[in-house]
């Protein structure tokens, strides 16, 4: 199966998340649903977190990638459907140990807190680094109790 992602933002991260897009697209040749917006025109961040974290969790795509301003709001957004793992990274370190020890499957970047140049770089470590297992299984099997 060809690998794909769903990549969601606000107005305040268009520019960020067009610059992931086209790395995931042309460098790593992962198909893309941009689930929008489509522009730098004020529009209601939750819409769009909304709409990613819906589907990862109907489990329509294993993995997404979220951005807004600071990438709070998206988190809270993401973190609130089941099966929803979505971490904030600003980060390489933080990035790698998401999915190695917490199996996060909606990565969040913040458009104005971070660079191109090191999104870039987290998204490429937490594409690359597979979930660990065992013992941080049965911790992540906790969160279903919730």
């Amino acid at each position: 199966m060809k690998p794909a992602i769903i990549i969601g933002s606000d107005h305040a991260a268009y520019p960020l998340k067009e610059k992931v897009k086209a790395y995931l697209i042309e460098t790593a040749k992962i198909e893309v649903t941009d689930a929008g917006t489509h522009s730098e025109a004020s529009v209601d961040y939750p819409d769009f977190g909304m709409a990613v974290a819906k589907a990862v969790s109907e489990k329509k795509f294993e993995r997404a990638i979220l951005l807004c301003g600071t990438g709070l709001g998206m988190s809270m957004v993401a973190n609130r459907f089941d099966h929803v793992r979505a971490a904030l990274c600003s980060d390489v370190f933080s990035a790698k140990m998401s999915r190695l020890h917490n199996d996060a499957n909606i990565l969040v970047l913040g458009g104005r807190v971070i660079g191109d140049v090191l999104a870039i770089a987290i998204v490429k470590t937490w594409l690359e680094t597979p979930f660990e297992g065992g013992r941080h299984q049965a911790r992540l099997d906790k969160f279903d109790i919730i």
